[in-house]
């Protein structure tokens, strides 16, 4: 049955990276990623030196903070190993999926520039030279990547049981984690999953081919 399985994989391994419509569709994609990352990075830097000062938050005043710093950074690495790993296995996803991000990306650095609030009160310590450091400034709150975007992607791989709720799970343990760290407000996590939801149909409208082509 495994051997069989196998069999199935390569096969639609083959029927897609041989099309060069498909092959061509996937590089379009990575460059738009790597566009979208441009953009946080830049995002990150404008917030770097615009930070205000702290607010109080109703849920964050009211709980300890946890050192979570397993789950915030080393966590992070496997969700993303995790999610290439899958990829490897349905690469009908990638097109949808990586354009998908990118559009997360680039809606949240939007967001990022509008209000420039300093992190919550007693949040763990991230050490600078950490690898999630290079990709976040600290200051970048409005809304949680570690909650939205597995949130995203359990709609994105709706049809795989198994991934779907997989996803949600990795969704609330990143939501809950980055509040016992004091690292996102309550509104930066509970947002994260409406606006998500907003970006998935958001890319099923202007990436319908892409979309059509994981049904």
């Amino acid at each position: 049955m495994l051997q069989f399985k196998e069999k199935i994989m390569w096969r639609e391994h083959k029927t897609y990276w041989l099309q060069k419509h498909f092959v061509y569709n996937v590089i379009l994609s990575i460059i738009f990623l790597i566009i979208a990352f441009f953009i946080n990075q830049y995002a990150n830097s404008y917030i770097s030196g615009h930070a205000s000062n702290y607010v109080t938050d109703i849920v964050l005043d009211n709980i300890p903070t946890v050192d979570v710093h397993l789950i915030f950074s080393e966590g992070a690495i496997l969700f993303i190993l995790a999610f290439i790993f899958i990829l490897s296995r349905e690469p009908k996803y990638t097109p949808f999926a990586l354009k998908s991000i990118a559009v997360f990306v680039i809606i949240r650095s939007f967001f990022l520039v509008l209000t420039h609030l300093a992190p919550p009160l007693g949040e763990i310590y991230i050490n600078p030279t950490d690898y999630i450091s290079q990709l976040s400034s600290g200051n970048d709150l409005f809304f949680s990547a570690h909650t939205g975007l597995p949130f995203l992607l359990a709609f994105i791989f709706w049809d795989k049981k198994i991934l779907r709720y997989s996803f949600f799970i990795c969704s609330a343990i990143g939501g809950i984690s980055v509040l016992l760290g004091h690292l996102h407000y309550s509104i930066d996590v509970f947002s994260a999953v409406f606006i998500s939801f907003g970006i998935f149909h958001i890319c099923k409208n202007i990436f319908p081919k892409d979309f059509a082509l994981i049904k």
